[in-house]
């Protein structure tokens, strides 16, 4: 309990807090308003195609015929769903790296460096790593990466496919474990300096060494290190932009990651242009919001739950 809370406020105090809880509120009105105007647009999708929208692979708008356009979010659900994982298999360790680096062994002026370097990364515009994963990104990895591995391990499923272009998920995978590298370094981070120093006293007092010392830590932080991925899945979910320009933005549902696909935020990014055209196709698209806002939510009330689990452990 704070101390401004164990205590009765003052009259002044009353007033100032009474005056400022109006803007306090305004952002649980705005989310609350959010959530339910996307529920609202998304209705008439639901009402009319049922749960067929979350079932259908295709995405096939009739012009000539509105009434046959048959709208499936299956497949885009499935590339965010593949396409965030791959993202947070391959940032994580990367970034318990570069916290044990930064936290122990890197001396100050390293350290300062490389902290200003990922602060960098987290504030450059999206669209800058999409046009660094369109020119650069997507044609690299099919050369040097792609190819090799469906040469030498086709018989896999993940590999089974040749890749055509450098346009697809395993792409979006890589593309989005950079863009939220910076960000699970930060929760990864403040998680791990929050160990009180007596844990680390104690860890020195019996003779660990730094591979054991580093076990120790890391074990104590595991829930914060936990949220940080949780939060990087999340916020990689939500990418439109870079996203959209290397995913490939074809439906497909399958194995082989060398395969173009589509995301929930691709497919509403180069959709929506036209969804007044067509009926329901801007409901079935808010109802693709919502779906996002949803794993949104999941991802960061089971993150927040696992950073007051560190929080209560080390206090």
């Amino acid at each position: 309990m704070s101390v401004a809370t164990a205590r009765p406020l003052h009259r002044s105090d009353k007033l100032l807090y009474y005056s400022l809880l109006p803007f306090a509120s305004i952002i649980v009105a705005t989310f609350i308003l959010l959530f339910i105007v996307i529920s609202y647009v998304s209705f008439p999708a639901i009402r009319r195609y049922g749960t067929s929208i979350l079932t259908a692979t295709r995405w096939a708008p009739n012009e000539a015929s509105p009434e046959s356009s048959v709208y499936g979010l299956l497949a885009p659900l499935f590339g965010t769903l593949v396409s965030s994982t791959i993202a947070v298999i391959l940032a994580l360790p990367v970034a318990v790296s570069v916290v044990l680096v930064l936290e122990e062994y890197a001396p100050q002026r390293l350290r300062e460096v490389i902290g200003s370097i990922i602060e960098l990364m987290a504030g450059l515009p999206t669209i800058v790593y999409g046009l660094w994963g369109l020119e650069v990104l997507a044609p690299m990895l099919r050369k040097h990466v792609y190819s090799p591995l469906h040469e030498l391990l086709g018989f896999i499923p993940l590999f089974s496919c040749r890749p055509i272009t450098g346009f697809n998920l395993a792409t979006a995978g890589v593309l989005l474990a950079i863009m939220i590298l910076p960000y699970m370094v930060a929760v990864a981070r403040d998680a791990y300096r929050s160990i009180p120093f007596i844990y680390r006293e104690a860890a020195l007092a019996i003779g660990a060494t730094r591979y054991e010392y580093a076990r120790i830590m890391l074990g104590l932080a595991r829930p914060g290190i936990i949220a940080a991925a949780l939060l990087g899945f999340g916020r990689a979910a939500g990418e439109t932009v870079a996203v959209a320009l290397v995913v490939g933005n074809t439906p497909y549902v399958g194995a082989c990651l060398f395969k173009p696909a589509y995301t929930v935020s691709s497919l509403i990014a180069n959709q929506f242009a036209n969804a007044n055209l067509y009926p329901y196709m801007m409901n079935v698209l808010f109802f693709g919001g919502l779906l996002l806002l949803l794993i949104g939510m999941v991802a960061n009330t089971i993150a927040v739950i696992m950073i007051e689990k560190v929080r209560k452990r080390l206090a």
